[in-house]
């Protein structure tokens, strides 16, 4: 199987032989670019085929927010996920490079550990949305013709199916699909499965999210739990309502990209969600119920 390349760019070379080394022993495939300019000449070749980009923030000459802003202006490199390495945490620069599309950040100077688990984090991530598109784009068109329905998903491979089912109702189901899969998947784990914020923050560390996933679904208090999703079309728009059996949450700490939490491996569904995929994105009281909308172009 063809290993995944990832570009790391850094104008220092030390930090490049340092992240070169920990990737390779992860089994990547590692280019190495020393500044800005060298990065996106690499990016924008031919035959670029990058799975992740590692970049510096703070270089000489284009630097690596304008590195950022210019692969998310670019349809065939927009969807590559970027880990951000920087000097600058202040809240403000994470925030800036939060909106300008950098959801996993790390400080320099890191551990070799930590960049692992952020690589890991995000090239899981990645593969987890590129399914869903694969599956959305697999099926047929006739949800186009739905007018209104009602579904439930227990584990994680229906709330999978069920997502990519239900966003072909959409005019842009590759778009919404990463939505609702990201809201259908929140409401299991965390609403269903009572998994806390803190605890998937250390799965994901260990990389041991799923196997405590599918243990929870065994456990007698919660085999019983289902997600219920609706989707009820009307006059130009498309409204999709997801409701778990779980006690809620406060959501909205969670409808923005969060600096604090910009190092964590895990926290930006929700976000990803409400600026990706939806006209409008609303949590009703006490949080197990979230009713996203968008808008029916084609009718």
């Amino acid at each position: 199987m063809a290993l995944t390349n990832v570009l790391v760019v850094d104008d220092e070379p030390f930090n490049l032989d340092i992240a070169s080394e920990c990737l390779e022993g992860m089994s990547l495939k590692v280019d190495l670019a020393g500044g800005g300019e060298e990065a996106w000449t690499m990016l924008t070749a031919h035959d670029a085929n990058y799975g992740l980009v590692v970049l510096d923030r703070m270089m000489p000459g284009m630097d690596g927010m304008e590195v950022l802003r210019r692969m998310k202006s670019n349809p065939r490199l927009v969807s590559i996920p970027v880990v951000m390495q920087t000097a600058a945490s202040s809240p403000d620069n994470i925030r800036e490079g939060l909106a300008a599309g950098a959801h996993y950040y790390l400080t320099k100077p890191y551990e070799p550990e930590a960049l692992s688990t952020i690589v890991e984090t995000a090239l899981r991530s990645s593969a987890e949305r590129l399914h869903w598109l694969e599956q959305a784009n697999n099926h047929g068109l006739t949800m186009r013709a739905m007018v209104r329905g009602e579904f439930t998903a227990r584990t994680l491979d229906e709330v999978s199916r069920l997502s990519a089912f239900a966003a072909l109702a959409a005019p842009d189901p590759g778009r919404t699909v990463i939505g609702l899969a990201e809201l259908l998947l929140n409401a299991l784990e965390h609403g269903n499965l009572a998994i806390s914020y803190a605890e998937k923050k250390q799965l994901k560390a260990a990389n041991t999210w799923r196997e405590e996933v599918e243990r929870r679904l065994e456990l007698p208090e919660y085999r019983d739990r289902r997600v219920s999703l609706s989707i009820e079309r009307s006059e130009g728009q498309i409204q999709y309502r997801i409701e778990d059996q779980g006690a809620g949450f406060d959501w909205q700490t969670y409808l923005e990209f969060d600096p604090l939490r910009a190092f964590d491996p895990n926290g930006r569904g929700i976000a990803l969600a409400g600026k990706l995929s939806f006209s409008s994105m609303q949590y009703l009281h006490p949080g197990n119920i979230v009713v996203a909308c968008v808008a029916d172009n084609e009718r």
